[in-house]
């Protein structure tokens, strides 16, 4: 079985954890990874996000440790729009969130109307942190929690590089976009 699914991935904790276990379950995975310029467009909240490059050598090692433990092949590919990927033919399941799964219908509706087979969804329950909130991205950028949902009371969140209290994510976010040193890397 084809399996897609994507994300933001920054940083990677063990609710995208769970979600690439039941990929790997089920098959071999192709994980859609939002570029620089849709990265900040699926955020709920306005954060600095790292760039793609960074973020891929992550999601890489990431899925490379757990790809060897269900002996299945992954791909890491750039997505620019919100379906990116999944509306391919090759396709035959993909592996949602809660917060997702209307995507993942979305994504159908396209292949329906491309004369193309449905996805099965795979929705992954959320994973809870200690204080049990759900674990998210957000929460460890703040410094409420590690990866793993433990409370770090005593961490200070992460900034965008150089950015002080009076900036914001944005401003980091727009200076990343005319090129200066945050700004995207090739794909290879």
């Amino acid at each position: 079985m084809k399996v897609a699914l994507g994300g933001t991935f920054d940083p990677v904790h063990d609710g995208h954890r769970a979600l690439f276990r039941r990929a790997f379950e089920l098959g071999d995975a192709t994980v859609g990874l939002t570029s620089d310029d849709l990265a900040p467009k699926t955020r709920r909240e306005d954060r600095y996000v790292r760039p793609y490059d960074q973020r891929h050598r992550d999601l890489d090692a990431e899925l490379a440790r757990l790809a060897d433990e269900y002996d299945r092949d992954y791909e890491i590919r750039k997505i620019d729009d919100p379906t990116g990927f999944a509306p391919e033919p090759q396709f035959d399941a993909i592996v949602v969130s809660p917060e997702t799964e209307t995507g993942g219908k979305r994504i159908n509706e396209i292949r329906r109307d491309d004369g193309v087979e449905p996805l099965d969804i795979e929705v992954v329950d959320h994973v809870y942190a200690e204080d049990d909130e759900i674990i998210s991205s957000t929460r460890i950028v703040r410094g409420e929690i590690d990866e793993h949902g433990a409370l770090t009371p005593d961490r200070t969140g992460r900034d965008a590089p150089g950015e002080t209290d009076a900036e914001t994510a944005s401003d980091a976010a727009d200076a990343s976009a005319v090129g200066g040193p945050e700004a995207e890397a090739d794909d290879a």
